[in-house]
């Protein structure tokens, strides 16, 4: 039976430690797994390791565990890969954050651009955030990760252009010269930032701005995509060609 892994946010993680778990660690060990006195979990704080820990008091309400070794997590990918992914409606952009966490992305920006489609603002915001933010933790929980990637404060697609950075920028344009398959990376640079946009595409305005904030266009193939498959496709064509997928 494989380990359950559990991430719990608690900092300098060491061998020996007594650890109790937060109220979601004890829910989903307690209440979904079922488990007690003397089973093993593996926990993650997002330094990069696995703590494997013996559950020494389990109760209804509370969950204490030992820590017993501490090992080297080794599934990130060597590509740093930052998704910029104009928000999606209904369960679309959840699906996207889960599979690209899963894909190995590093890091994700929402996006708002002018088709956005999707208004949110001020404490509806804050929740989608957060519950993004939740769906990653999940999904480094499934993946096997013990690196948590972030999930950025929303902003617009102007202000995410316009951020500095040595990351190769990528676009997804149907009149793009060539695919994935044609891009270089410079050695010693496997930092990347794909541009996901909306199902309506980027205006001929935001177009214009990725051109000038010096965007690669790239090509996917000769059928359109949905967003949320097209981000999946673009995110494991990376992983083929430059990270550790295939």
């Amino acid at each position: 039976m494989r380990v359950p892994r559990i991430y719990q946010p608690i900092d300098n993680l060491q061998q020996g430690q007594t650890v109790a778990l937060n109220d979601d660690g004890v829910a989903h060990i307690g209440r979904v797994l079922r488990m007690g006195n003397g089973d093993h979990i593996s926990l993650f704080n997002g330094d990069g390791n696995d703590y494997l820990a013996e559950i020494i008091d389990a109760g209804k309400k509370s969950i204490t565990v030992t820590v017993l070794n501490c090992e080297a997590n080794n599934s990130e990918s060597p590509l740093d890969l930052h998704l910029g992914q104009v928000i999606s409606r209904g369960d679309r952009m959840e699906f996207t954050v889960q599979k690209s966490v899963e894909l190995g992305v590093t890091t994700i920006t929402p996006l708002f651009s002018d088709r956005c489609g999707v208004k949110l603002n001020g404490e509806r915001l804050e929740k989608k955030l957060q519950q993004w933010q939740k769906i990653v933790i999940s999904a480094c929980e499934q993946s096997g990760r013990s690196i948590v990637p972030v999930v950025r404060p929303a902003m617009t697609l102007a202000q995410w252009c316009e951020e500095q950075t040595n990351a190769v920028k990528l676009n997804l344009h149907p009149r793009a010269s060539h695919g994935i398959n044609g891009l270089q990376l410079d050695a010693g640079n496997h930092k990347v930032r794909l541009l996901i946009g909306p199902e309506g595409g980027l205006s001929d305005e935001e177009i214009a701005m990725t051109e000038t904030h010096h965007f690669t266009d790239i090509l996917l193939g000769p059928r359109v995509l949905r967003t949320e498959t097209a981000s999946l496709t673009a995110i494991t064509a990376l992983q083929v060609k430059f990270g550790d997928i295939g």
